[in-house]
């Protein structure tokens, strides 16, 4: 039985660049913060993290608003359409 994720839903992967382990949040529904914690869920995927950096533009920023797409270093291979949750704050 394939565990609920946990937390709000803020997003879903767009994109993920395998050459340098970032993927592309579109953030739908919420900001992202670095040192949030989300959980990525998907078909294959299932993991959680503590967002270290984030990327708008190729710039380097503290936080994202919702409508942005973000790009984030992932310790695992994330797929378009993986739901993007944040766990907390």
């Amino acid at each position: 039985m394939a565990a609920k994720a946990e937390g709000k839903l803020i997003g879903r992967i767009t994109h993920y660049y395998s050459h340098l382990s970032v993927g592309i949040i579109e953030l739908t529904e919420g900001e992202l913060k670095v040192g949030d914690v989300i959980h990525v869920k998907g078909t294959h995927t299932d993991f959680r993290q503590t967002v270290d950096s984030i990327q708008l533009e190729h710039q380097n920023v503290s936080h994202a608003e919702k409508g942005k797409s973000a790009g984030i270093k992932v310790k695992e291979k994330v797929r378009e359409h993986d739901q993007v949750f944040r766990v907390s704050e």
